[in-house]
């Protein structure tokens, strides 16, 4: 099959990975635009963590306002190089967390940012409600381990699928955008507030 400019131009727009690299995983896929897709996620993810332990101390602070100022978002995104951070694609990238942040409310940016005390609280309550509902003994083990997934899914950023495509996740949105512009990026953090929300509820 013919790989046309069309075809690579549209792996690109879905991955932001280079032109060469589209064209040579159409090349080995017989244009199969699936097939070529996977090959570069998961060369994506590989250069991913392959930059994750370089030093990523650029990059810039975004604000976002939400619904005529009812929330609002302050989140910090670094990178490697100033020359990335002035990038009108790092600074998109940082526009798109923020307004998945102000969407979704996480509460955390990595499964790892998770106090042990709060996933203790999360489990008591999940067998709780379990024994409540009558649940066999030897199931709710399962049950507390599917909730506790869900709960990660919900409160951990980099879990949460990401608003306009559900398909890819935040951390494979990451990924992309280290495999495009080449350079380890980091979401340091963030703060989210809405309005009328309480001290204990931030």
């Amino acid at each position: 099959m013919a790989i046309t400019t069309e075809m690579i131009k549209q792996l690109r727009e879905a991955t932001g990975v280079g032109i060469l690299d589209c064209r040579n995983a159409l090349e080995e896929t017989g244009g199969d635009m699936k097939k070529a897709l996977d090959i570069l996620r998961e060369k994506g993810l590989a250069m991913a963590a392959k930059r994750a332990d370089r030093a990523a101390s650029e990059g810039v602070v975004e604000v976002y306002s939400h619904g005529n100022g009812r929330a609002g978002v302050i989140v910090e995104v670094n990178s490697e190089t100033d020359f990335v951070a002035r990038s009108e694609a790092f600074r998109s990238f940082a526009h798109e967390i923020a307004l998945q942040i102000a969407a979704t409310s996480p509460r955390f940016i990595r499964e790892e940012d998770i106090p042990a005390d709060v996933l203790e609280h999360e489990e008591q309550i999940a067998m709780a409600k379990a024994r409540e509902e009558g649940k066999p003994e030897n199931i709710i083990p399962k049950i507390v381990e599917g909730n506790i997934k869900k709960f990660k899914d919900e409160a951990v950023l980099l879990r949460q699928p990401y608003i306009r495509d559900e398909s890819i996740t935040v951390q494979q949105l990451l990924n992309q955008t280290i495999a495009s512009l080449g350079e380890n990026i980091v979401i340091r953090r963030f703060t989210r507030y809405a309005l009328g929300e309480s001290l204990e509820e931030i």
